[in-house]
């Protein structure tokens, strides 16, 4: 008899309950993107307890918020693994296994599969057409959902079997193109609170904004030189409360200046490799301000 999904997620901005990690144990930089390459042009790659101690940051903050942080064992050939944000997306019916374009990821659906048969859950559908990552897909609040489409890691047809296996749940969900360069629209867009967002205004299309406006969703804007550096690259925690990492000090106060409560592990190891805190974590369970 076919798992029944056990996670349900139905925004970004929902209290946040259980959340799916990997163990950087196998981490290091790999030149899969722009961020990544700038890197190892630059920098010697750092010992494996440095990147140990950072993630180590991140897991105590999201213990410090009430989650339950659940670990994805890593495999030695698989080093980007740490980033389970692209494997799985969780919506309101369940988790979708997703498509990953890179060839030096794609091999992470295996330990993922295994994992979610490990917890009685199963899968409410199954990427297959194109290719389909979990950093480009935002599921706004119930009913309201973008995935971005930049040819690269997610591409239209796979965007597209995702927006239309919403949409035939009654919800709208855009699908919005934007240049590979920036690897994933969670570089240069993530929610911060319900009706509050980051984003990356030098790069975004003003249709793509005024569309969020229209919506009732403000954006606090983020230059493109800190998008680059992970800056829009945030997870909300539900409750007024966000991760967002250190070295983001301009977006921090903007944040803290709305009201929010800004939990800042140092995670400029992993922005080096082209990845922050919504890159770095696949939430699993979120409740819904019922109100």
């Amino acid at each position: 008899m076919p798992l029944m999904p056990r996670f349900a997620v139905a925004s970004e901005t929902g209290l946040l309950r259980e959340v799916l990690v990997c163990p950087p144990t196998h981490y290091h930089w790999i030149p899969t993107n722009a961020v990544a390459r700038r890197t190892l042009s630059a920098a010697a790659l750092p010992p494996a307890a440095a990147f140990a101690a950072q993630h180590a940051e991140l897991v105590a903050a999201l213990e410090q918020a009430g989650c339950t942080v659940h670990r994805l064992p890593p495999e030695p050939h698989l080093p980007y693994m740490a980033y389970t944000r692209d494997q799985v997306v969780v919506t309101p019916w369940g988790p979708v296994l997703c498509q990953l374009e890179r060839p030096q990821r794609r091999g992470e659906y295996a330990g993922v599969m295994d994992w979610h048969a490990a917890q009685g859950s199963g899968f409410w559908r199954k990427s297959s057409a194109g290719t389909l990552e979990g950093g480009d897909i935002h599921v706004i609040r119930p009913g309201l959902a973008v995935v971005g489409a930049s040819g690269g890691r997610t591409d239209q047809a796979g965007a597209a079997q995702f927006a239309d296996w919403l949409q035939a749940e009654g919800w709208e969900c855009r699908i919005e193109p934007f240049d590979e360069h920036f690897l994933h629209l969670d570089v240069l867009f993530c929610m911060a609170a319900p009706g509050l967002a980051v984003a990356c205004t030098d790069v975004l299309e003003e249709g793509f904004l005024a569309w969020l406006r229209e919506r009732g969703i403000r954006t606090i804007p983020v230059p493109y030189r800190e998008a680059m550096q992970l800056g829009c690259n945030i997870l909300a925690l539900g409750q007024g409360r966000v991760i967002s990492s250190r070295g983001s000090a301009a977006l921090n106060a903007a944040l803290r200046a709305e009201g929010l409560s800004v939990l800042d592990p140092d995670l400029s190891l992993f922005a080096a490799g082209g990845g922050g805190p919504h890159c770095l974590t696949c939430p699993l369970t979120r409740e819904e301000d019922p109100t």
